[in-house]
């Protein structure tokens, strides 16, 4: 009885989180209005950070380079780090500026920090307006710096764009990623968006107003998680993220599901540490009233919410040892079983919803095992958790050409 009683609390505590997300979810249903258009007058600067990225870095910079914004608004810097391939010339072939950082780099966090304190300490007529961020193997939509315009005109200080993948029929796994990418845009940041709320930074895609970066004393995330740390410093200054979905950026996703395992178990190590680092002064932020206060809440459930799920484990393992305890094992076994299915029909039914919504060529196959693939997210908690990765390891990289970043998206 006392172990039903301990599972019970566990589980209610748990729906405060179903809930929160849930919640939050419901607002996806109206679709943002968009920016009200403005004649280019921000100056960029697009940051690719880079390890042994020769296969691909040169395409988006070619994306960048066609751009439909004004060739003096905007300037592309990779910068390579640790590389053992040639890829600052083959960025350099391509038309990008080579920023090479002056201390030993161990994480994206560090080729970030160097290039915008130097980029900062430039006060000359031709200073940065705002920073844009990109991962190497992206390509980006031409019109992706003139809506990013529109929205720092309009008041964005920090902005997201949408995430789509560039190879979305490759395999099951890189169809999956679309799905997600897509479930993330619709039911995190698109919600957020209509509630005022933050959206979800990604580690690509980004664009960072100078003045924040100057309120931050530069950028100074120290995880392998940068977006999700920079994320939380952003709500603990009372920034708000905006979303941009008109921008957009094509990210390559692996093909293989061990690799797939590899990259996400680095991500939820990195929010985990994240979570560790900055949660004490979320909840300890000061001022914020209204709106500011509930992103640093928002922010707060985020960061909880890998602890969480596998925290939801707990409970069931109670009540399976409290039903073997009464003798009513198999009853309780015939319970979970038809409970699991149920989950997994309605889960595979979401899944075929959201093949159908997005725009992109998706596997139908990969619709049917999105379950599986979002499932495998609790084993690699629950690694992380025991056990956090603070290794980066090379993604093979299985194409240089994109789908047209023309192509229109839903």
């Amino acid at each position: 009885m006392e172990l039903d009683c301990i599972a019970a609390v566990l589980t209610l505590l748990l729906k405060v989180f179903t809930f929160w997300f849930f919640l939050t979810a419901l607002a996806f249903w109206k679709r943002p209005a968009p920016y009200e258009k403005h004649r280019p007058r921000t100056r960029f600067a697009c940051l690719i950070p880079a390890r042994n990225e020769e296969a691909v870095v040169a395409a988006l910079v070619k994306s960048l380079r066609a751009q439909n914004y004004p060739d003096a608004l905007y300037d592309i810097y990779v910068i390579p780090n640790n590389c053992t391939d040639d890829t600052e010339g083959a960025a350099r072939a391509a038309g990008a500026k080579i920023f090479r950082c002056f201390d030993p780099v161990t994480c994206k966090g560090n080729a970030l920090h160097e290039a915008i304190a130097w980029l900062l300490s430039r006060r000359e007529q031709k200073a940065y307006d705002a920073f844009c961020l990109f991962d190497a193997d992206n390509i980006v939509h031409p019109d992706f710096l003139a809506h990013m315009n529109d929205a720092i005109c309009c008041g964005a200080r920090i902005a997201k764009a949408r995430l789509l993948v560039k190879n979305p029929a490759d395999s099951w796994v890189s169809g999956c990623y679309a799905l997600y990418f897509m479930l993330n845009d619709t039911f995190f940041s698109r919600s957020r968006a209509n509630l005022g709320l933050s959206a979800k930074l990604v580690g690509t895609g980004m664009t960072v107003h100078r003045e924040v970066l100057e309120r931050m004393g530069g950028w100074n995330t120290v995880t392998i998680a940068e977006d999700a740390e920079f994320s939380a410093q952003c709500a603990e200054l009372g920034e708000r993220v905006w979303w941009v979905p008109e921008a957009i950026t094509y990210d390559e996703a692996p093909t293989s599901f061990d690799v797939s395992l590899t990259q996400r178990r680095r991500w939820c190590s990195g929010i985990m540490s994240t979570a560790e680092r900055m949660l004490p002064r979320l909840l300890c932020a000061g001022g914020g009233v209204g709106a500011e206060r509930m992103r640093i809440t928002d922010m707060c459930f985020f960061l909880c919410a890998p602890f969480a799920q596998v925290l939801s484990v707990v409970p069931m393992l109670l009540r399976w040892i409290s039903a073997l305890a009464k003798g009513s094992i198999s009853l309780w076994a015939a319970g979970t079983v038809l409970t699991l299915t149920f989950t997994a029909v309605c889960a595979c039914l979401f899944s075929f919803a959201l093949r159908i919504a997005t725009s992109q060529k998706v596997p139908r196959v990969s619709a049917l095992l999105f379950p599986l693939f979002m499932a495998s997210f609790l084993p690699l908690q629950m690694l992380s958790l025991l056990h956090r990765t603070n290794e980066w390891k090379a993604i093979q990289h299985g194409r240089q050409n994109a789908q047209s970043p023309r192509q229109s998206a839903a």
